[in-house]
């Protein structure tokens, strides 16, 4: 896993060995930003379920104002935070060890966010509790753009009644990003 483009560009970053964390594809990332990019430079972006933080560290190596992360493996916190002692990012990143939503909770003051990035385990439900907590929080405003990864077969179809408006979807092999803003 490395860093794409950016002042951190071609940096190698540590994960966790195992099945613990699921770190997203170079190519898929390379996407994603280039999608994103117009939303980065000096925003506020938030990663949740950030694992070893690959997605926010890349946000920052392109510009991003400051990052959030929450996290609540203790041994990917700590990856986490060796992965922005090697990019030099430290000091625009604060790293929270919580589960999504308790983390959320604990950041409501700070928002609202720019960008928040949801890339939970896959098919367990976790993007439903997430997206549902974000429904009434004060950390997605009416500009924030919100990206869930998520695998092919996971159902989106509840987000309308929470009042997201899915406004795009890219869809990989296996996985896919779905960027919803609200309705």
């Amino acid at each position: 896993m490395r860093v794409i483009a950016g002042s951190a560009r071609r940096l190698q970053l540590k994960s966790l060995k195992g099945n613990d964390t699921r770190p997203t594809l170079d190519r898929y990332k390379e996407t994603l930003f280039n999608t994103i990019q117009m939303y980065v430079p000096d925003c506020l972006f938030l990663d949740v379920f950030a694992g070893c933080g690959g997605i926010g560290i890349e946000a920052l190596s392109r510009g991003a104002g400051k990052c959030f992360f929450i996290e609540n493996n203790r041994k990917a916190v700590e990856v986490i935070r060796e992965n922005l002692e090697i990019t030099h990012f430290t000091d625009r990143a604060e790293v929270l060890t919580a589960d999504a939503v308790t983390g959320m909770q604990q950041l409501e003051r700070k928002g609202p966010f720019d960008v928040i990035f949801l890339d939970p385990p896959y098919n367990k439900g976790l993007e439903r509790s997430a997206l549902s907590y974000l429904s009434h929080s004060k950390l997605a405003g009416e500009d924030t753009l919100i990206i869930v990864e998520a695998s092919n077969d996971t159902e989106f179809d509840f987000v309308e009644e929470l009042g997201f408006k899915l406004t795009k979807a890219k869809q990989y092999r296996t996985n896919r990003h779905l960027f919803f803003v609200r309705a």
